[in-house]
């Protein structure tokens, strides 16, 4: 069954820092429905909202939301689909048949970065960038068999779960500016037309402190998000050599140990932070476990 192969997922080593911000993401929107814990009805109240949401992301409406903002398309360039489909098709049989639980029917789609990149995201769905058009055919099969790990490891559902399923928390943060903003409009329209000098006064300090309140709410929502980022981003770079690891045993492994090779070893950012927030490790590490390791049967 679907939802209980997706928790049996969910809880394994490689997921603690999921599972840490998914617990805090609940406990804060209980505390917000519940006023701190005070009722437990409203808790109650908050943990149904957030489980109807988790259940949202993880239907195709949640894959649909995810594949609009990351940017994918249909393919309808003929050329490129001639290319792509038969690809597709070879790693899609051999990731299959390695693991026959993959979902049928998963599709393909193009993003126009033209950066070379690929990424699965939900269920059924994987998109390569224009930017992978460069590579040759094999290079491509391996970055595909890396994609397919992704979704045998349901790791693209994880993401669904934080990524659209957050979106409570950032409709309350919306919805809390807004009341903000409307509410400091009025107060400043009424320090502009009252001719009584204590009513500006009053409206005045009413905007200021209304402004300062809306810069903390932002503050705190970017540094909510960069725990989310960080707790999450652990967990990714751990599942990226599985995903590595799926790729060579359906046969592709020395093609994307070069595709990795290709793309430099060097961080592009330095500093604890930048490493906590990166999604992937070293290019040189998956190289190293890709051929160190004899992951690769026939190389």
């Amino acid at each position: 069954m679907y939802i209980v192969d997706f928790f049996k997922n969910l809880f394994k080593k490689a997921n603690i820092g999921i599972i840490i911000w998914l617990v805090l993401n609940i406990a804060l929107i209980m505390a917000i429905f519940s006023g701190g814990f005070a009722d437990w009805r409203g808790a109650l109240f908050g943990f149904i909202a957030y489980a109807i949401s988790m259940v949202i992301a993880l239907s195709p409406i949640g894959e649909w939301i995810l594949r609009l903002q990351t940017g994918c398309k249909t393919i309808t360039d003929q050329d490129v689909l001639a290319r792509l489909q038969p690809i597709f098709d070879e790693v899609y049989a051999k990731a299959k048949a390695l693991n026959p639980e993959l979902p049928d029917k998963v599709k393909f789609f193009m993003s126009e970065d033209d950066s070379p990149n690929a990424f699965a995201t939900g269920r059924k769905t994987v998109c390569v960038t224009r930017g992978l058009l460069n590579y040759s055919d094999e290079h491509i099969k391996g970055v595909l068999a890396h994609e397919f790990g992704h979704l045998a490891h349901k790791d693209t559902d994880i993401i669904l779960v934080v990524s659209v399923g957050n979106l409570i928390v950032t409709a309350i943060f919306v919805i809390v500016r807004v009341i903000y903003n409307i509410t400091m409009g009025i107060a400043a329209f009424i320090s502009a037309v009252s001719e009584n000098g204590w009513v500006s006064i009053f409206s005045a300090l009413f905007v200021f402190f209304g402004k300062v309140t809306d810069v903390v709410l932002v503050i705190l929502m970017r540094l909510w998000t960069q725990l989310g980022v960080w707790l999450c981003m652990a967990s990714s770079r751990k599942n990226e050599f599985l995903a590595d690891a799926y790729a060579s045993n359906c046969g592709y492994g020395y093609a994307l140990s070069e595709v990795l090779e290709s793309f430099g070893t060097e961080r592009s950012k330095n500093g604890l932070f930048a490493s906590l927030s990166s999604s992937h490790p070293e290019n040189a590490d998956r190289v190293a476990k890709l051929r160190g390791e004899n992951l690769i049967a026939n190389n």
